[in-house]
């Protein structure tokens, strides 16, 4: 009998540091969770809109600026570029000319330096089959690009 009492004993004082050991553990444990939420809620996300557009401009609106006419415009400075028809070209010893219609059905005649379109472009080139009008559009980041349009003359089996 001296044995059992001893063995169990002995495992009593056994498990009791064991147990001890346990609850310390435990006891560190949540100290621990609790520094990493106090980092997770330090390291929180800032947008930063230097050099952004605003998300919350609508592109619509600006799409609409430009089907503003002016009023006291040349009538040709009234209607966009890619509205314009090209009718003919005729040429002289000095220079080429254009001439162009509007969407009204009114005829106008064009020369290298004339200002066309809603943007303010310049007839840049009048060649034999084609006309270069250049223009400074705003994009939708409101940064000013350069638009080229080429209107080109229809053969006669086309339309």
């Amino acid at each position: 009998m001296l044995s059992v009492a001893a063995c169990g004993d002995k495992t009593k004082s056994k498990q009791t540091p064991t147990a001890h050991k346990t609850e310390q553990a435990t006891a560190q444990a949540p100290t621990a969770v609790q520094k990493e939420e106090i980092k997770i809620e330090q390291e929180a996300y800032r947008y930063d809109p230097k050099g952004k557009r605003d998300p919350f401009l609508s592109l619509v609106d600006v799409s609409k600026e430009r089907s503003l006419k002016k009023k006291s415009a040349n009538p040709v400075e009234n209607f966009d570029v890619e509205e314009v028809r090209l009718l003919a070209i005729a040429w002289d010893s000095k220079q080429y000319y254009a001439m162009i219609t509007l969407p009204d059905n009114k005829s106008y005649t064009l020369r290298k330096g004339m200002t066309l379109g809603l943007y303010g472009g310049r007839v840049e080139e009048i060649k034999k089959d084609s006309l270069l009008i250049r223009e400074q559009v705003k994009d939708y980041r409101g940064q000013i690009k350069t638009k080229d349009t080429i209107l080109k003359l229809r053969k006669e089996g086309e339309e």
